[in-house]
């Protein structure tokens, strides 16, 4: 059992929780995320890992209630407890691969939209606890669902808030605040966004019009967590990938997000997943016990 050391709701359906995971906490990396189920007939939830603190012993995460699970997970309160809290999954951000020194040479932005601010957060501190500063752009709807302001503030080097409604901060799409850093003469070498997979499909047209190669994380369509299922079957680059196994981070300049969210939505129903296995075939990858 995995004990649960602080539940709070951020804002509005987006709640954190401190879980006592002494394992995953001395090997986790940013970019990587875990699976919680909270009883032993419970659903798997794959959920990125927003902070990790290796002497205590924790993890952070961070989740948004879209269903009768996360709903359910969300009633958890302090000194209740995970049956199931698997981990660290998936690959490390590609930047705890790259020599420190390397990395201060480059100019790094990163964007994160709602939810995504969780997982972009640890990256930035990771850089930050190595002396390098990365812009941050974060992006909500309204300034009432921004979510972790004071803690990205504490490790970015530049924060640039934005609202779709103007709320708060800049208004307009993230994607707006990109082309005005750039008009306003700022030069990046590399681009992280993490975020709904709308936003991170506007943002990659976006870099990919201003030359700036551009990382994208695409938990958002991971369901089982360990490619199984195949709900998390992307084209990358004309080649089929997996997000938890594969990733969950690629170039997002080669992601086809088009089909990915086409393909999110007929996954969720038997019909559609009954019409993906045909389709995809031997790439299809069953075991999920949904596509008989």
């Amino acid at each position: 059992m995995y004990r649960i050391l602080e539940a709070r709701e951020l804002t509005t359906n987006i709640y954190l929780m401190v879980v006592e995971a002494k394992r995953i906490a001395k090997r986790c990396q940013p970019g990587q995320f875990i699976i919680v189920r909270m009883d032993e007939d419970g659903e798997r939830i794959p959920l990125t890992i927003c902070d990790y603190n290796r002497e205590q012993g924790t993890i952070t995460i961070v989740f948004q209630t879209v269903g009768a699970a996360t709903m359910k997970m969300a009633e958890l309160k302090e000194g209740d407890s995970f049956h199931d809290f698997v981990g660290p999954l998936g690959c490390p951000s590609e930047f705890v691969n790259e020599p420190v020194e390397e990395l201060k040479k480059k100019s790094i932005l990163f964007v994160a939209g709602g939810v995504g601010t969780a997982p972009v957060y640890p990256q930035v501190k990771w850089l930050k606890e190595r002396g390098i500063d990365a812009d941050v752009i974060v992006g909500a709807k309204t300034k009432d669902l921004l979510i972790l302001e004071k803690e990205m503030a504490a490790v970015a080097g530049n924060l640039y808030v934005t609202t779709d409604d103007g709320s708060y901060g800049r208004s307009g799409m993230v994607t707006q605040t990109i082309k005005d850093l750039v008009e306003e003469g700022k030069h990046y070498d590399v681009c992280v966004a993490i975020g709904p997979m709308i936003m991170m499909k506007f943002v990659c047209r976006m870099t990919e019009e201003l030359q700036i190669p551009t990382v994208v994380s695409l938990n958002p369509i991971m369901v089982d967590g360990t490619g199984m299922c195949g709900a998390c079957r992307v084209t990358v680059g004309g080649e089929v990938k997996f997000a938890c196994v594969d990733g969950p981070e690629f170039d997002g300049h080669k992601v086809d997000f088009d089909q990915a969210m086409k393909r999110q939505q007929m996954y969720k129903t038997a019909e559609g997943r009954a019409v993906l296995k045909v389709q995809e075939g031997d790439t299809h990858h069953g075991g999920c016990g949904q596509c008989g």
